[in-house]
């Protein structure tokens, strides 16, 4: 049945996913979204209504699963989709207005001032800087009881080293602990809030108002300290970031500026920086989590990959410029990242009624694309949950729709940093490759959508130094 919107759009129904009455599928989004997303579009098609919660704090979720209609909200009509629901209220009120929240003169403004810091040129540089955190935490491998190791938890570990070292040179001990203590206790408030009908305002004294508070407290004081030591001249962290002095992320920040945008204030500096800690190490860190938990578990391809680092580096530490020249190991990670997205779910609101794959979507619908669907829609992907690097391969990429895989988004708000997480990744997983086999002790690794994907669970491989 064809509808119309109010403002002239007409398109089919959007079907609505079987829920139980009064609460629709609230339970069932709690419980297990991504499977809630998938069974979604396997029941009903590509664009799919799905109803949570009681009358009057129902939220109607629009969820657009084609590669089409991801372009759609991400690309052709990103003007209209938004970055207005309350997730991203949440997080902008917790991790501040910086590139991932900010949105129309703001994030515009920041972009053309932050753009030149990510050029490949720039990004390169930080390849030493991958490189020896990664040297650093495979050293630790050597006395793992059993030689067990939670590859989850350690990723984790290398992915907010090397970022906070990149962003602030030699003042990464000063900030690694104080995240790793906080980012927890605050994305949990985030996600607690960001998918509540309703919430009671920060300011009330619950305990976990203050503790998110506290956490919140102490994670702006270590970056207002650094921010502040660097932008007088006080602090020794510069310099090690990159391969120059005085090229650390931050130092670089501080300095951006143009006749047109001028440049960042104190409280935008630090809003950059915690977008930039929460994005650039919980992102990297699943992707490596998941390539390496997928090679355990798939012997051959893991030997493959083995056999193209060791022809192409020898025993040398790898840099920026073997990037194109580990193609099955890019291979291996896109295929990593197709299955276990760092963003399964991306969130839009619509300002004006659209049509999107031949169905009605009204003005302030909330939209939801699904990266974990999208990634495994049949028509592209057959047999999509088995893992197999060659669906990288150029002329099978060349045969897909371009938002067929988009685990950094897309159009204009494409993430800042794709060619960073791209350029880490390789680096470390070279290096661990080289160094270690691995082999498998959790099999099954649950996963559920937060801020980023995360493991509910260890991912535990057993690991065997390949020189014997």
């Amino acid at each position: 049945m064809a509808v119309g919107t109010g403002s002239g759009v007409v398109g089919a129904e959007v079907p609505v996913l079987a829920g139980v009455p009064v609460l629709g599928s609230l339970f069932e989004l709690k419980s297990d979204s991504l499977g809630t997303y998938l069974r979604a579009q396997q029941r009903h098609g590509d664009v799919v209504r799905i109803s949570a919660g009681p009358p009057g704090l129902r939220a109607e979720l629009y969820c657009v699963f084609s590669p089409e209609g991801a372009q759609q909200v991400l690309a052709s009509e990103s003007a209209n989709f938004r970055k207005d629901n309350p997730f991203y209220q949440e997080v902008r009120d917790s991790f501040g207005n910086g590139l991932l929240t900010s949105q129309d003169e703001d994030y515009l403004r920041q972009r053309r001032l932050v753009q030149p810091l990510f050029t490949r040129r720039r990004v390169d540089g930080y390849a030493g800087a991958v490189a020896a955190e990664t040297a650093s935490v495979l050293a630790g491998w050597e006395q793992a009881p059993g030689g067990i190791v939670d590859v989850s938890e350690q990723m984790m570990r290398l992915a907010l080293r090397a970022v906070a070292r990149i962003l602030f040179g030699t003042d990464v001990e000063a900030t690694v602990d104080v995240v790793d203590r906080c980012f927890p206790v605050i994305t949990e408030y985030v996600l607690r809030r960001g998918y509540s009908p309703a919430n009671i305002p920060r300011s009330w004294p619950t305990p976990a108002n203050k503790r998110a508070a506290a956490a919140m407290d102490e994670l702006y004081a270590v970056c207002d300290k650094i921010i502040g030591e660097r932008r007088t001249g006080a602090g020794d962290g510069a310099g090690t970031g990159s391969d120059g002095p005085g090229e650390d992320l931050l130092t670089l920040l501080a300095a951006a500026k143009s006749s047109d945008d001028g440049e960042f204030d104190a409280s935008e500096l630090r809003d950059q920086v915690l977008i930039f800690l929460l994005a650039g190490h919980e992102t990297t860190a699943t992707s490596l989590s998941f390539a390496l938990h997928l090679l355990a578990r798939h012997p051959e391809e893991q030997s493959r990959a083995r056999e193209e680092i060791a022809r192409v580096l020898g025993d040398r530490t790898p840099q920026a410029a073997d990037l194109d020249r580990l193609p099955y190991l890019t291979q291996v990670l896109k295929e990593a990242m197709r299955l276990y997205p760092a963003a399964p779910v991306i969130g839009r609101k619509a300002v004006a009624a659209t049509e999107i794959g031949g169905h009605a979507v009204p003005a302030g619908a909330d939209v939801i694309l699904a990266p974990w669907v999208t990634h495994r829609h049949p028509r592209y992907w057959p047999d999509p949950d088995r893992f197999d690097p060659e669906r990288f391969a150029p002329e099978a990429e060349a045969g897909r729709p371009r938002y067929a895989w988009f685990p950094f988004g897309g159009g204009p708000r494409a993430c800042i940093g794709q060619h960073f997480s791209m350029l880490e990744s390789v680096i470390a997983l070279a290096m661990i490759l080289r160094t270690y086999e691995f082999e498998a002790v959790d099999t099954d690794i649950p996963v559920s959508a937060g801020i980023t994907l995360r493991t509910d669970g260890p991912a535990r491989c057993r690991v065997r130094r390949v020189d014997g």
